[in-house]
């Protein structure tokens, strides 16, 4: 059958079941939707009759699998209105006495079938029958009668009297309609706070919400739309052996942290406390709302997959590899060669593994000519080759403190030495043993007294935060490292010169927990050159740690889950600040399922590739006790650090900053700035008043929920807005929109350019610091190079990383970058000029950045290493680029 008879015939159909034979004016429109196939890597091709009956639901003809779609009229006067689902018709209706409406039935819709838009959407043309007593359609109702689901994306209704255009901008996965308690709604595009929404509306507003709670019982299938909470007790995996068991993370005094998305799988068989692991053919079988899970590009599939393939095929087939070879690197020419040349692969080990591999991996790791070598692309921070050694610099270590992949902890230093905040009762003598003899040579002729005065010295503080789990991981994991204090001094030019290092190892005193510290200072030649450049390495391995752990996992990807389902759970779709921070949510819970699942599980990669081990979640659980959702802000977080020497209300107050030349800062002012001027414009549209904050219902409902439950462990913290004014509702969606975007690819899309070349930031340390007078010193003494790859981390771990650091650095083809949103999202003009205004900022903040960042005077903004810092540049490229700043969290 044609498409243009299968139309008539379902036409037909229609008519003989409403018996309608009028006519009265038609108004048409559209429906864009994505055909499954095209979602899947398997069965990409489908005749069109297919695929009109998959995708429209339509596979019989009988009256009782003809899709029905009504839609909800109202007269913007009126209060209710009411429709007759069993007899495909609307009627509007006034209780209080209003003009009651004639009963209408919807005629079928006419679904025309035209070729495929762009990539794999699809438009059907559709029309209806309307009369003056309708009114305006403000919401559909779509029943799903064929077995199999589609992708909605809008549906847009031409020439509707008195409105002219209306587009229900849905983007929307709808199963078949035995799965729904309710039939499936979309709303129109307009805006409404609870309180202005046509009555009629209202209780399917309220169903709606009611539906994405769910009762929070019961399992979860495919296709659910269910938002709910769960601690973390997925990390673990009991069943298969003591030493995969891990703490429930969440819901303790001792453990606390952010709630997670629901999955409800079963409890482990040896742990009631811990949920069963997902082993399943297909990671997007991972339990997440269906809308959330990775966009409808085959791309983004892609990504997925291409973790799933980096944890089952790649990284075994790189243990292999290590297998053929002597499992280590011996110099950096050996690490080099990795990227300009490649290491050839043993042959027989190529046909071992080819049939399990998909060529479409094969090509993203190997060579496609013939020779069969391991190459990766070569990361920025080497691509110079004047001066293959700049990573090795003192300025450089310095400056990607400022400019690197982890810029948020240098912070000032207030008084020398430093001193440990640990708790006395259980720590003693934490304080650090750097003088002023060993530093006081380095600060440019001036005195430590001075250079404190004058807020020159900073530090780089990994000590208090290691201490604790210390002795545990240098005796329980393969690791052997230390708690590390740097102290920096700030130049004349704007760069910061690291001047002395402190490596410290617990030791038990009496009952008490001290420490022995050891100080490094800078040297560039002969066997302590070397000796300091392992400092460094210490250092970059505690750095990488708290970076993926803390700075990029938790204060990005966990911390805003919680703001992801409170959202979708208290604010309708048609509530202003559901629309305003939506953009920022896509595909956050969908890849922080596949990170519990693929990276810091149980023996995942984060557990044995960085130095905490098994422990590296429990310590990002103890971090979590100090998280204050304020200080994510950026303006508090430099103020919080000593870094801005007052308060930063604006980007005229820049001149607090006492690293002029901090690029991290600088460029994150003016985005954070920016981001700050489009929420106050878009919230003080819709609250013109403080009262109209606290009278808001489901704006109240959603952050005492995020409070309670979502960061329920900290929900008795002072520092939490109250909620109660404009200003509370403008930081906090500035600072939800800060983290979800500029704070997360500050700390994730430099990952390949900075840790790809894993000698300048290694993750693990294998061994102590060589001591005078033993082998290990005589043996740096003849091959320092074959030393520092023994005491870093193995050849199999780094392969490991570059492998993972390169898929998390990049940037999709169908990136959405800050300030971008779908077309049509909102009908107000005030909110449209806004977020062109914040677009217009966007692109002159680019500006900005490319003229810094050539100013041969900004030393940080590039560095010795010749990398321009382009992590907030609001634009990207696809691929490694290492520029640009999505909206939301998706990889």
């Amino acid at each position: 059958m044609v498409l243009g008879d299968l139309a008539s015939s379902i036409g037909n159909v229609v008519s003989d079941i409403t018996g309608i034979n009028k006519t009265t004016k038609t108004v048409t429109g559209s429906v864009v939707l994505v055909k499954k196939n095209f979602l899947d890597f398997t069965s990409l091709t489908s005749t069109a009759v297919m695929a009109f009956s998959s995708c429209l639901a339509m596979v019989s003809l009988s009256s009782s699998s003809v899709l029905k779609i009504l839609i909800l009229f109202f007269f913007e006067i009126i209060n209710i209105i009411m429709f007759k689902r069993n007899q495909n018709c609307c009627a509007v209706a006034n209780e209080n006495g209003g003009k009651l409406g004639k009963l209408e039935a919807l005629e079928y819709w006419n679904l025309t079938y035209t070729p495929p838009l762009a990539g794999s959407d699809s438009l059907y043309k559709v029309s209806f029958e309307w009369d003056d007593e309708l009114g305006i359609p403000g919401a559909i109702i779509l029943r799903n009668n064929h077995a199999a689901e589609f992708f909605l994306k809008t549906i847009t209704l031409e020439d509707v009297p008195g409105e002219g255009r209306i587009h229900f901008v849905c983007n929307s996965w709808v199963y078949p309609d035995k799965q729904y308690k309710q039939p499936r709604i979309f709303f129109a595009n307009k805006t409404y706070l609870p309180h202005e929404m046509p009555a009629a509306l209202r209780k399917y507003r309220e169903e709606e919400l009611k539906a994405l709670r769910g009762d929070g019982t019961g399992e979860l299938k495919t296709g659910d739309r269910v938002y709910d909470y769960a601690l973390y007790n997925d990390l673990g995996d009991p069943d298969n052996g003591a030493d995969l068991a891990r703490p429930v993370l969440g819901g303790s005094a001792q453990y606390p942290y952010p709630r997670r998305g629901r999955t409800s799988r079963p409890p482990s068989k040896t742990d009631p406390k811990t949920e069963s692991r997902l082993f399943l053919p297909t990671i997007l079988n991972i339990n997440v709302p269906r809308d959330e899970q990775f966009a409808h590009l085959k791309l983004s599939d892609f990504i997925a997959y291409n973790l799933k393939g980096l944890v089952n095929q790649i990284i075994p087939l790189l243990e292999a590899f290590v297998n053929y070879t002597p499992n280590e690197f011996d110099s950096f020419k050996d690490v080099d060669n990795l990227f300009f040349n490649g290491l050839p692969l043993p042959t027989d080990l190529i046909n071992q593994v080819a049939n399990n591999i998909p060529l479409e991996m094969m090509g993203e790791f190997f060579r496609s000519d013939g020779q069969q070598l391991l190459k990766f692309p070569v990361p920025k921070l080497i691509e110079d080759r004047s001066n293959p050694f700049a990573w090795r610099t003192d300025e450089e270590f310095g400056r990607e403190m400022l400019a690197g992949l982890n810029p948020l902890l240098i912070q000032l230093l207030k008084e020398f030495p430093p001193v440990s905040n640990l708790d006395p009762q259980v720590y003693v003598n934490q304080n650090s043993s750097i003088t002023k003899q060993d530093i006081e040579y380095n600060l440019d002729g001036l005195t430590v007294e001075e250079a404190l005065g004058s807020k020159r010295l900073f530090i780089l503080d990994h000590h208090d935060t290691i201490m604790p789990y210390l002795q545990t991981i240098n005796e329980y994991t393969e690791a052997k490292t230390y708690a590390s204090r740097t102290i920096l001094f700030l130049r004349g030019d704007g760069t910061l010169k690291p001047v002395a290092i402190e490596l410290s190892l617990p030791k038990m005193e009496e009952d008490k927990i001290g420490c022995v510290n050891k100080v490094y200072t800078p040297a560039e030649h002969g066997i302590e050159g070397w000796i300091w450049m392992l400092a460094k390495a210490f250092v970059n391995v505690n750095d990488s740690g708290h970076h993926q752990l803390v700075s990029h996992w938790l204060n990005t990807h966990a911390v805003l889950e919680p703001f992801v389902i409170a959202t979708n759970r208290q604010l309708s779709v048609v509530h202003p600040i559901y629309k305003l921070l939506h953009p920022h949510f896509r595909d956050t819970m969908t890849i922080n399922a596949l990170a519990r699942e693929l990276l810091i599980n149980a023996n995942g990669i984060i557990e044995r590739t960085f130095c905490p081990g098994k422990y590296s979640l429990e310590m990002s659980s103890v971090i979590y006790k100090s998280w204050n959702f304020m200080d994510q802000a950026l303006p508090n977080d430099l103020k919080k650090r000593g870094i801005a020497d007052g308060d930063i209300k604006s980007l005229d107050d820049l001149d607090r900053l006492l690293i002029k030349d901090y690029p991290y800062a600088v460029d994150g002012l003016k985005i954070w700035f920016a981001i700050e001027k489009w929420v106050r414009d878009y919230c003080s549209f819709y609250y013109k008043t403080d009262e109209m904050v606290q009278r808001d219902p489901e704006l109240q409902a959603w952050w005492k929920e995020l409070r309670e439950v979502g960061h329920g462990d900290k929900k008795d913290e002072p520092w939490w807005p109250k909620m109660q004014n404009l200003e509370d509702l403008t930081q906090s969606c500035t600072i939800i929109i800060w983290i979800a975007s500029a704070l997360h690819a500050a700390v994730n899309y430099g990952q390949y350019a900075y840790g790809g070349y894993f000698p300048n930031r290694p993750t693990l340390s294998r061994r102590f610091m060589p001591e005078k007078g033993t082998s290990e010193y005589e043996e740096l003494e003849k091959n320092p190079e074959r030393v520092f790859f023994r005491t870093m981390s193995s050849q199999l771990q780094s392969l490991t990383v570059i492998t993972v650091v390169e898929t998390l650095s990049n940037h999709a083809s169908d990136e959405v970058y800050l300030g971008q949103r779908t077309p049509n999202w909102t009908t107000d003009a005030v909110p449209l000029q806004a977020s062109d205004a914040f677009n217009r900022r966007l692109a002159e903040i680019e500006g900005e950045i490319l003229k810094m960042n050539i100013d041969k005077k900004l030393k940080n903004r590039v560095g010795p290493v010749n990398v321009p810092y382009n992590l907030l540049h609001p634009t990207g490229e696809i691929g490694l680029s290492c520029k640009g700043i999505p909206n939301s969290i998706s990889i």
